[in-house]
């Protein structure tokens, strides 16, 4: 993790992802307040870069069980920008909050 906050200080990317499984669950909460608080502990700067969206992968899989990327997006204040749907480039899509909202009305 050292050496990722180093890579972000050095480079300064457009944009900082954390990529996390949607399967995991809460767990992925609890992964990515860690993720953060290590980019934000071990930074060099003083005003440390934290995410700045996620991408959650293996999204076709969990169904109607979305309450988990909703908590993600709660803790961090970072949106779900990308979900995974496939094992290629082309099963990355745009996170269809319409699709999500509708999900959690059933």
């Amino acid at each position: 993790m050292c050496e990722l906050s180093q890579l972000i200080y050095v480079n300064h990317p457009d944009l900082v992802l954390f990529v996390g499984e949607a399967l995991v669950g809460n767990d992925a909460v609890d992964q990515l307040s860690k993720f953060n608080q290590k980019l934000a502990d071990l930074s060099p700067s003083p005003s440390p870069r934290l995410i700045d969206g996620i991408l959650l992968t293996k999204f076709d899989t969990i169904d109607d069980k979305v309450g988990a990327a909703l908590s993600m997006v709660y803790i961090s204040g970072a949106p779900v920008m990308f979900i995974g749907c496939g094992q290629s480039y082309t099963d990355l899509k745009k996170l269809n909050v319409k699709s999500i909202v509708k999900t959690l009305l059933k």
